[in-house]
């Protein structure tokens, strides 16, 4: 008798404790697309920009800043995970004194932009579209590059169809979200983490509708024809310097890969500056404004 109450406290606590792993799972799935909305504020002093709102096929009102340049090109800045245009914003006054037009964005479900959820490049990616649209009616005749941070270069990837801009920077972009969230999960929760990752995997459907098969940047990256600078932090454990040589390997060319020594999953603008502004400009130079560029211009 005492042998069955212990098996059945056992069965029910096992039950119990499976039951409250769910629930934390399901919970921390709900936290990581939870909209992450900001106050923005007025344009700062020392960059002469307008506000700016658009649609976008995502169901968003895109909201950002356009900062017109001397014509020699135009940029577009598409932010990372849970932030907004305001992370971006060393980057377009570089951009500008160098002469460029900036368009700095904030994705659906962050900053001004409406949205119920973070999609991790997905719904993004198609801001990313009507963001270059706009950027076409903004800085017409301009040829057009763009600057992704992790989430924001994978919605560059991500987008059908593929987006018609002359040059990509893509940084630190995770190859496929099962690899994102399983950096994530070792990187925070250990072995336990690592565990547990193909459960909280398991909540992409239901809480997105999405399949893990459709979050995969690296499938995107050998068609596209583009010109495109990958950036990486030797150090990084949120995409790791192997998933960034994986990118690498797979993009088609033109491409080129630069590493940053001793960064992690961080801004490598304020990292590396003046070596970061170096190499950014410098591609941006050759395939925005040099005679060869028209060959390769909107591959893919």
């Amino acid at each position: 008798m005492k042998t069955f109450r212990w098996m059945r406290r056992l069965v029910v606590g096992s039950a119990l404790c499976m039951l409250l792993a769910g629930a934390a799972i399901w919970f921390a799935g709900d936290l990581l697309i939870h909209p992450v909305p900001a106050g923005i504020g007025p344009p700062p002093s020392d960059l002469p920009a307008r506000p700016v709102v658009f649609g976008s096929d995502s169901g968003s009102m895109i909201h950002g800043w356009f900062v017109p340049g001397r014509g020699i090109g135009a940029v577009l800045l598409l932010h990372g995970v849970r932030a907004n245009r305001l992370s971006m914003l060393d980057r377009a006054r570089f951009l500008h004194q160098a002469g460029y037009s900036v368009l700095l964005i904030d994705f659906q479900a962050s900053g001004e932009s409406p949205g119920r959820a973070i999609t991790f490049g997905y719904l993004e990616a198609r801001d990313a579209q009507a963001a270059v649209a706009e950027l076409r009616k903004l800085a017409p005749g301009q040829p057009i590059g763009l600057i992704g941070t992790s989430m924001g270069g994978a919605a560059a990837l991500l987008a059908q169809p593929r987006l018609q801009v002359d040059a990509m920077v893509l940084e630190q972009v995770y190859p496929t979200l099962a690899q994102a969230l399983d950096d994530r999960m070792r990187l925070y929760g250990g072995v336990i983490g690592a565990w547990l990752e193909p459960l909280l995997a398991m909540t992409v459907k239901p809480h997105l509708g999405l399949s893990m098969q459709q979050m995969r940047p690296i499938d995107h990256v050998r068609k596209l024809g583009v010109p495109k600078l990958l950036v990486a932090g030797s150090a990084d454990r949120r995409t790791t310097l192997d998933e960034s040589l994986a990118m690498y390997r797979a993009a088609a060319s033109p491409k080129q890969l630069w590493v940053v020594p001793g960064a992690r999953h961080m801004d490598l603008d304020r990292y590396a500056g003046p070596a970061y502004r170096a190499h950014i400009l410098a591609f941006l130079q050759f395939w925005l404004r040099h005679d060869g560029k028209h060959a390769t211009r909107n591959q893919g």
